[in-house]
């Protein structure tokens, strides 16, 4: 499955597209946004998750735009944020995999695959991806069901409720 975007959608993902082409990283684009163009809902909130550094991503974004934006970065925990004028919120994080010791709420981060990444989020409907790569540009990424979940009308976790 393939999601369609506006023109103005288009626009800005293509330019985050083409940043993460020029510093040769995968990106993607993932959750809300993700979930709310399927179900034909408005959004301008979005969110990427790049296998690399996000900070640098997000700075390399920012060139593509005219004027340049302002970002926002928190190195502590390796995310950046854009606000564009027109009402347009990019966020910015590395894909990562986290691990939880017994006694601990507190995760174990390190770096990892857009599918670890996929795995640490909530919901099966927020774990939805999009490829931005050139050869599988919008392509839908559903490892654990977020799409049918969607359509059932179901919150489900992508892993038992007690890991999640």
């Amino acid at each position: 499955m393939k999601i369609s975007l506006t023109t103005e959608e288009a626009s800005v993902i293509e330019k985050v597209a083409r940043a993460a082409t020029a510093l040769g990283m995968e990106n993607y684009l993932v959750g809300g946004f993700v979930r709310d163009k399927i179900l034909g809902r408005p959004t301008k909130d979005a969110d990427f998750v790049c296998v690399g550094d996000a900070l640098q991503l997000a700075q390399k974004v920012a060139e593509e735009f005219k004027p340049r934006p302002t970002v926002s970065l928190f190195k502590t925990f390796g995310t950046a944020h854009i606000q564009l004028k027109d009402g347009w919120d990019l966020e910015f994080v590395g894909a990562r995999r986290e691990s939880y010791q017994s006694n601990s709420r507190k995760p174990q981060v390190e770096p990892g695959t857009i599918q670890d990444d996929q795995q640490r989020r909530d919901l099966t409907i927020n774990a939805l991806a999009v490829g931005l790569q050139q050869d599988r540009f919008g392509v839908v990424i559903d490892p654990f069901g977020g799409l049918k979940d969607l359509e059932d009308k179901i919150l489900r976790t992508p892993l038992p409720p007690d890991q999640t």
